[in-house]
């Protein structure tokens, strides 16, 4: 952990300072939990009271607001905040090993300059790493992987034979990457198993979180977009496209041959039906099931989702639909009264 002045942090993320700015920065931390040293951020107007009592050194904010702290005022505060965080305390840094001799590695593999390679490791024929990956214990690289430059693939990860991983590309421990697709063929009450001959293809800068599960394809591949990050405990299945930029929080399911566009976000536990299209900029809140196709910009919410400005008003009504079954009950016998003859 480093400290700077906030002169030079806010020249790391071009801001300005509204007061010292000769005050050291040793650490970051969150409104309520920051003290003196720590820098910390503002970009949601519910926290505002805590901006007005926050221990913090420091404030980032993306205009002046009343805080004691003194205020680094910049365009993106939380797009700030990562920038300074990583200047202040960095990345994970990983262990220069070299090849453990603990590790069994098929001699038709190829392995680029600066690769750590940790014991119990398992990389299969004709295997190619890039440059400098960090392979931990309990990996198992399949036949005919290629992984390009500046990887790294986190203890007990499975590849799986012909996967494709671009360069810069995180695999969290757990993951399995290019397991069969669930495709059968049900004949006569038997379940036929179906030959899974296309590949997962992950390209540069995608996150794999851990504990994901990433189909092969059936015939297509299956393809996560440059810089997808794909959260923990996540099904993808087989032939299915995440376009670039996507954001895929824990616990979702996308089945197979579903096409997602470009930065598209799926909140917790989303489950998307197979051979649909959501197409780019599509916003899906936490638990929806998205059964149709989504146009480009929609932010849906429910299940099945729909528009969320039509949810909220709908699901608003929930709690009072007894209560109007009721009323509509006590409508309905009033006006038979009125058409009965005589009445």
């Amino acid at each position: 952990m480093q400290s700077k002045t906030l002169q030079e942090l806010a020249a790391l993320v071009g801001g300005k300072v509204i007061g010292d700015d000769t005050l050291t920065i040793h650490g970051a931390s969150t409104l309520d939990k920051a003290g003196p040293g720590q820098i910390t951020f503002f970009s949601n107007k519910k926290y505002l009271p805590q901006v007005k009592t926050t221990r913090a050194s420091v404030v980032i904010a993306a205009e002046p607001i009343e805080s004691s702290a003194a205020l680094l005022i910049a365009e993106d505060p939380y797009y700030a905040f990562m920038q300074i965080v990583v200047s202040l305390h960095g990345h994970r840094r990983h262990p220069s090993t070299g090849i453990s001799s603990q590790a069994s590695i098929d001699k038709t593999a190829q392995l680029g300059a600066g690769c750590n390679v940790h014991p119990f490791v398992s990389i299969s024929e004709n295997a190619i790493l890039g440059k400098n990956c960090q392979i931990y214990s309990g990996v198992f690289i399949g036949p005919n992987v290629k992984i390009g430059d500046d990887c790294i693939v986190y203890p007990n990860t499975v590849i799986y034979d012909g996967t494709l991983i671009g360069s810069r590309v995180i695999i969290q421990s757990n993951a399995s990457i290019g397991q069969d697709g669930f495709g059968f063929a049900t004949h006569k009450g038997v379940h036929h198993k179906i030959p899974q001959i296309g590949r997962v293809v992950l390209e540069d800068d995608v996150e794999i979180g851990s504990g994901c599960a990433i189909e092969r394809g059936t015939l297509d591949d299956t393809i996560i977009g440059k810089g997808s990050k794909i959260g923990d405990s996540v099904a993808i299945g087989h032939g299915t496209k995440i376009g670039p930029h996507c954001l895929l929080v824990p616990q979702v399911g996308v089945a197979g041959s579903a096409t997602l566009g470009h930065h598209v976000v799926l909140g917790g536990q989303v489950g998307v039906v197979g051979h649909i299209k959501v197409g780019n900029l599509v916003k899906v809140g936490a638990k929806a099931g998205v059964v149709n196709d989504v146009p480009d910009g929609a932010t849906i919410v429910g299940t099945p989702a729909i528009d969320a400005s039509i949810a909220r008003r709908a699901y608003s009504l929930i709690e009072y639909l007894p209560d109007m079954k009721k009323k509509i009950k006590e409508l309905e016998r009033k006006l038979e009264k009125l058409d009965q003859p005589g009445e």
